[in-house]
Parts: C-alpha cells; sequence; structure tokens
C-alpha cells in the first residue's frame, strides 16, 4: 500500500519529481567528478614522474613534492659531484618551467644524452631529437590535442619553438627543450630544478642516498619509489579542504532542494494526511511515506548522476585532452550515493515532523 502511495505522488507532480532528482544528480556528479579529476591529476603526474626511471631525485632545501613550483636553485655543477659518487650510475639535470600560454603545462629543460642515460630514452613517433636550441620534442597526447606535427612551430614561453620530434608520452612532462636553452631563456643559467640519478643496481638506492646526503647534507634527497606515494589527497596541501568545500556545497544542494520539494509536497498534501490519520496512520506511518518518497527521489537522483558523470568524463576528454581521463571508482560512487541519501533525508526531516504533527481535524478543513 505505502509502496503504491509513494509511486502514485511521485507521478502526480512529474515535473517537480524530476527537478528534484536533477538537483540530486547535479550533487553526486559534483562529488564523483571533483574526485575523479583531482585524483586522476595526481595518479597521472605520479606515474610521468616515475617514467622518468631515476633511482633518487635531488632538490634544494624543503622543495615542493611539485616540481613545477621549485624554480631552478641549483647550481649545474652539482650534477658532476653527484656522478662521482660510487653507486650513481648516471645524473641527469632537468631545469622546469611552467607553461601558461594557451594551456598549462610543463616545459622540461634536459640534456639529451645524460637524460637518456637515466631514462633509457624516447621512444619517436616521429622526427629526430633535439638538436638545436629552437627544437622541442612534444609527446603524442599534447601533438593531438593541439594537432602538431613534425616541422610545425609553437609558441611555448614566449618563445617560438620547431618541433623536432613527437615522442611517446610518460617520461616526467609532454613538452622538452635544451637544457641550455631553457636556461638562457629564464635567466637561470648554469641552474637546475632537480637532479635525476640512476644507480648502478636498483638495491643500491639507501646506499646512494646516503652517499648523497653526506655531499648534500641540507639538500631533499628522495627515493623515486617513496616520491611517487607521495601523491595522495592527504600529502597535497589545501586538497583535502578542497574536496570538503565541494562535497559541503553538493550536500547543500541536495538538503536545499529536498527541504523545498518535501516540504511544498507536505503543504498541498494536507487534506490526504488528515484523511490518513482520521483513518487511524500513525505518526510513524505518515513519517514512513514521506522519507520513502524522499529516499525514492535521491535513489533516481543517484542514477541520473552517475550518468551525468560517465557524460562529464568525456566532456572533460574532449575540451581538455591533455588532461588525463577522470576515475570513476566504486568507492567514490558509493560514497556519493550515501551523501545524496543522507543530505536528502536531513532536508525532509523538517516537513516529515510537520506532517507528523499535523491535527486530522484541522487537515480536512484545510482548503
Amino acid at each position: 500500500m505505502i509502496g503504491y502511495m509513494i509511486s502514485q505522488n511521485v507521478t502526480h507532480r512529474p515535473v517537480r519529481a524530476l527537478i528534484t532528482m536533477v538537483a540530486v544528480a547535479l550533487e553526486v556528479t559534483l562529488v564523483i567528478i571533483v574526485i575523479g579529476v583531482t585524483s586522476a591529476l595526481l595518479l597521472d603526474t605520479a606515474k610521468r614522474t616515475e617514467g622518468v626511471g631515476a633511482d633518487v631525485m635531488v632538490q634544494p632545501p624543503s622543495a615542493s613534492m611539485f616540481l613545477g613550483f621549485t624554480g631552478a636553485p641549483m647550481p649545474i655543477k652539482i650534477g658532476t659531484r653527484l656522478e662521482q659518487l660510487p653507486y650513481n650510475q648516471a645524473v641527469a639535470p632537468v631545469l622546469i618551467q611552467l607553461n601558461s600560454v594557451n594551456s598549462l603545462e610543463m616545459v622540461w629543460g634536459i640534456d639529451p644524452a645524460s637524460f637518456r642515460a637515466v631514462s633509457g630514452g624516447f621512444v619517436y613517433y616521429s622526427g629526430h631529437g633535439l638538436e638545436s636550441p629552437d627544437d622541442i620534442l612534444v609527446d603524442d597526447i599534447y601533438a593531438k590535442a593541439n594537432k602538431v606535427h613534425v616541422g610545425q612551430m609553437v609558441h611555448v614561453l614566449g618563445h617560438d619553438f620547431h618541433v623536432a620530434g613527437v615522442v611517446e608520452h610518460g617520461k616526467g612532462a609532454r613538452l622538452f627543450v635544451l637544457l641550455s636553452a631553457l636556461q638562457q631563456m629564464s635567466g637561470a643559467t648554469d641552474k637546475a630544478t632537480v637532479f635525476f640519478v640512476k644507480c648502478d643496481r636498483s638495491d643500491h638506492t639507501l646506499a646512494a642516498m646516503d652517499e648523497i646526503n653526506q655531499l648534500l647534507p641540507t639538500y631533499t634527497v628522495r627515493p623515486m619509489k617513496d616520491y611517487i606515494q607521495m601523491f595522495t589527497a592527504s600529502n597535497v596541501p589545501g586538497l583535502n579542504a578542497l574536496r570538503t568545500v565541494m562535497i559541503a556545497i553538493a550536500v547543500s544542494i541536495g538538503f536545499l532542494v529536498i527541504f523545498l520539494s518535501m516540504y511544498t509536497t507536505v503543504n498541498e498534501r494536507t487534506r490526504e494526511i488528515g484523511v490518513l490519520k482520521s483513518l487511524g496512520a500513525s505518526k510513524l506511518y505518515i513519517a514512513r511515506i514521506i522519507l520513502s518518497e524522499t529516499t525514492l527521489l535521491c535513489l533516481g537522483g543517484f542514477a541520473v548522476g552517475m550518468g551525468m558523470s560517465f557524460l562529464v568524463r568525456v566532456l572533460i576528454r574532449v575540451l581538455f585532452p591533455t588532461l588525463p581521463q577522470a576515475l570513476i571508482t566504486v568507492e567514490w560512487s558509493t560514497y556519493a550515493g550515501l551523501i545524496a541519501i543522507a543530505g536528502g533525508l536531513l532536508g525532509a526531516c523538517y516537513p516529515t515532523w510537520i506532517a507528523s504533527r499535523k491535527d486530522p481535524v484541522e487537515a480536512l478543513a484545510y482548503e
């Protein structure tokens, strides 16, 4: 009986029910996409840094875990001293600058020989390596997103570069230029942002780190394995706060829409509630009807929200091809559904309380 009444209540006001479900769907989509995009960005950054193939990375004191925010404070001659340590097979200095023209991308200035020794070299889809100061390498994702091909000119960091080659993605950045050229452009002569160190054997990583710490006691020395594990929401300043704020906004949307919808519903059904109470319906019975209807609307909104989340993920992929695909996980989809239902039930509490306390005589006389 209750099920029939709930279904009739929902279908009796289809526009209101649809608007309510869309609002809940937006709540669900906002939670899933915010979590999915931030998680994907962290994972992509970690994988690309890991793809360099180094065992150890050396940064200046108190360096940010995000390489592009560190600047270029280290003398390039440190690389020579690192190469002389017994466990180090190769050392690659890298200068990193952020390019904000058209998109936000990191540009890595590399020495081709040392970078090849550490990373194993690039896989070329077309073109050749860096030969002149005006050459630039782009990865296949950047090339596809920006319709770039070998021989074309691209404007990066206020300079026109000649695309020398298109390489496979996954080795740190999407854009690579000669280290000396980037040093000159950025006014960081003989400077580097980070040194990537390749050990002679992977089990010598800790010994190599001890040697580097003795040589550079104030510098930040990290094993790449630990560095990759740092890319979690709890380790990124402000990210958890951002997620919390976005979830709070989503819950507020669901709360307000459900509150208004159910409050209006209770007012419109005052006579119906009076009839039910005159027939012996208890306060709990009335509350069950209102809360069950709210749950049904929230579940419908959750289903629509999941569909919208996949649609938004596709749109992000189309509009921003260089961004990694948003991660939609079962865990956070479940959380989003629970958040939507909890927010909806919270919003329905006051209308439910009003409905359960209505006097049957006054309700029947309500016009």
